[in-house]
């Protein structure tokens, strides 16, 4: 009985293995692997039943076997039971000289690529950066298709804290504060939209977005109650309802995500990976994951800054008219504008009656306020709702161009489906044959149409400044964590410049007459550590008319860089960013609730002598928020100060050559 027990089990374990073999390797799968060029990140992909990846940093590894897989109708699932043809690996070392110099006017691009094209007409390509991983489908289907579903996981290997920014659906402008707990108590009601940031307990950072986003839907995140985040995509949209004329809601959506070119790459699925945090602000990725330009004449692209109306509520003082959506307001705009070099004034809301754009306000001359705006050498951007401006585009466009409108302020998508996605590209396109530059709010993250066309300077998809008019959301606590998150995805329109400032016990939100949360000198930093090439002067003009030191600062401050450093930086706590722009170096510093201190050496300046105009907090900027002190002194690279930030506070210089 013992022998026949033995025999029996010895079959067993013959025929287990013989099963194995047949099957090819699927059980036990292959695992191939590409290490970053500096070999802390490293990618495993392992394919059997299916197709996953890990993701390791430093060795210590971060991401659990993670699904991949994406179903087109009519094609099966690919990713499941894959055959791989061929393996092929590169390397790319080159320098990229971005037309909007963002961060810097050139960026490293260093990777190594492992490219597997498998049975089924489709590939997927990892990337391996020393910034991070990312990794994408191509197919190779003759003819179009339709793409049913996409599986995109994030297994951790530990309950990490993650920053998510949870949505209450799709319908969204993504302007979200971020609930921080941990990735099990994300349950799988609860879903967000990008970036997303995972914190591991040694202090490594995971932020999770994407790039290259064409012809698809945005990619947003599910909770799973364990230590998963799962892709969550809108499908198609089939009816819409427009209760007004801003908002044009998604009330049934198709079966499927898109129906696209058969032969197409699709979006890079990013984890952009830092051991500190000021490695997340310099990081490059989702620009360089980019589609290349497709301008051809790009010389006309100027960024620069700009005077906005909404605001403040055209709140101008001191004058012999009356302040309102009217030409003598206007006027004042680009008058103030000319003589401070700011190259742009916006007319936002009411410049046109809604729902056409070609009923222009009789209280506007337009033409006449173009005529003395071009006179001055000021460019004028338009602001429109999304849809007027779909109903009437290429007859609206064409009349911009002919009136020598300089850009569109394009407001009010709230939703990232394929037709809008695809809206988002035709608006760039047909801006950029104008010579128009653009800019996005209620929009979606940045994921890649910057580079694609660099006219689009900037976009919202961020809480910026405009929720102080209503709400007490917007903290320096929020405004710190915004760094580290959102302005990785890229440039963020977060409208910063208050004039009126206070502390969180004589704060209020006032529509008509708006103050910031913090400390005047917090305002003045977000100049330095906010990249928009398009950066607002939120604030009326008469209140930075009062405000001449202020002011100087402002006028001066660039929106674009050629180089930018992280000497100190916590999420959520404080930041400063160090940034030059041709010989002149700019420093901002900010901090949340707490009042520190922070020391800061100043060697990047390199030899020579400097003279450093500083604003910090004053003595009395606990109490009185708008208190600040601005002192001049001789600064070179052996020097080493100390900087006091008040609750709420900031610290902002300006350093050129003596």
């Amino acid at each position: 009985m013992r022998n026949n027990n033995k025999k029996n089990f010895l079959i067993f374990v013959i025929a287990g293995v013989f099963l194995c073999l047949v099957l090819g390797g699927t059980v036990f799968g292959k695992e191939y692997r590409v290490l970053s060029p500096g070999k802390k990140i490293e990618l495993a992909i392992k394919t059997g039943s299916d197709i996953s990846y890990r993701v390791f940093y430093k060795g210590k590894e971060l991401l659990q076997p993670s699904a991949i897989a994406m179903t087109v109708h009519n094609k099966g699932t690919l990713g499941k039971k894959p055959k791989v043809l061929s393996v092929k690996k590169n390397t790319v070392n080159r320098k990229v000289y971005p037309v909007v110099r963002q961060k810097s006017k050139e960026i490293i691009e260093n990777y190594n690529e492992l490219v597997m094209k498998f049975a089924g007409d489709y590939s997927l390509i990892f990337r391996a950066y020393n910034e991070g991983a990312a990794y994408r489908f191509e197919t190779r289907f003759k003819e179009g298709i339709q793409v049913d579903s996409e599986t995109v996981e994030f297994n951790f290997k530990e309950d990490n804290t993650v920053y998510f920014p949870e949505e209450k659906g799709f319908f969204s402008h993504n302007e979200r504060t971020y609930i921080v707990q941990s990735l099990s108590r994300i349950g799988a009601e609860k879903m967000c939209s990008l970036p997303a940031l995972v914190a591991a307990k040694e202090g490594t950072k995971i932020l999770i977005t994407e790039s290259d986003l064409t012809d698809y839907p945005g990619l947003w995140l599910n909770g799973g109650g364990n230590r998963s985040l799962y892709g969550k995509l809108p499908g198609y949209p089939l009816k819409v309802e427009q209760p007004r004329d801003r908002d044009v809601k998604v009330v049934e959506y198709a079966g499927y995500l898109a129906k696209t070119k058969g032969s197409r790459s699709f979006p890079w699925r990013i984890m952009v990976i830092a051991g500190s945090d000021g490695e997340l602000i310099t990081n490059q990725v989702t620009f360089l994951l980019a589609e290349p330009c497709r301008v051809a004449d790009t010389s006309w692209i100027k960024p620069g800054k700009v005077a906005w109306d909404w605001f403040n509520f055209n709140n101008i003082y001191g004058v012999d008219f009356r302040a309102g959506i009217n030409t003598a307001t206007y006027k004042y705009y680009i008058d103030f504008a000319s003589k401070y070099g700011i190259e742009y004034v916006i007319l936002d809301e009411g410049w046109y009656k809604l729902g056409d754009l070609f009923d222009i306000n009789p209280d506007i001359d337009l033409p006449g306020l173009l005529a003395h705006a071009k006179k001055k050498n000021v460019g004028i951007i338009l602001w429109v709702v999304w849809k007027t401006l779909d109903d009437q585009f290429y007859e609206a466009l064409d009349q911009f161009e002919k009136w020598g409108v300089k850009g569109l302020k394009v407001d009010f998508m709230q939703r990232d489906d394929q037709w809008m996605v695809n809206y988002y590209h035709k608006v760039a396109r047909e801006c950029a044959k104008r010579r128009m530059i653009v800019d996005f709010h209620g929009s979606y993250k940045p994921a890649g149409l910057r580079r694609t066309y660099p006219n689009v300077l900037t976009r919202e998809g961020v809480q910026g400044l405009e929720h102080v008019k209503w709400s007490a959301r917007e903290t320096p606590e929020h405004n710190v964590t915004l760094p580290f998150i959102r302005m990785v995805a890229g440039p963020m329109d977060y409208t910063p410049g208050a004039m009126l400032n206070a502390q969180k016990d004589s704060f209020k939100s006032i529509f008509k007459r708006p103050m910031s949360m913090g400390t005047r000198c917090h305002q003045l930093a977000m100049y330095v550590v906010y990249e928009s090439p398009l950066q607002m002067l939120a604030d009326s003009p008469s209140n930075y008319l009062r405000e001449p030191e202020c002011l100087e600062f402002l006028s001066k401050v660039p929106s674009v860089w050629d180089e930018t450093l992280v000497p100190a930086a916590k999420v959520g706590d404080y930041v400063v960013v160090v940034r030059r722009s041709g010989v002149e170096w700019y420093v901002g510093a900010m901090t949340d609730w707490s009042e520190r201190e922070i020391d800061l050496d100043f060697s990047f300046l390199g030899s020579g002598d400097y003279t450093m105009e500083m604003y910090r907090d004053g003595i009395n900027a606990d109490r009185c928020a708008s208190d600040y002190k601005k002192e001049v002194r001789a600064i070179s690279s052996s020097d080493k100060i100390r900087i006091k930030l008040a609750e709420g506070g900031g610290w902002a210089a300006r350093i050129y050559p003596r």
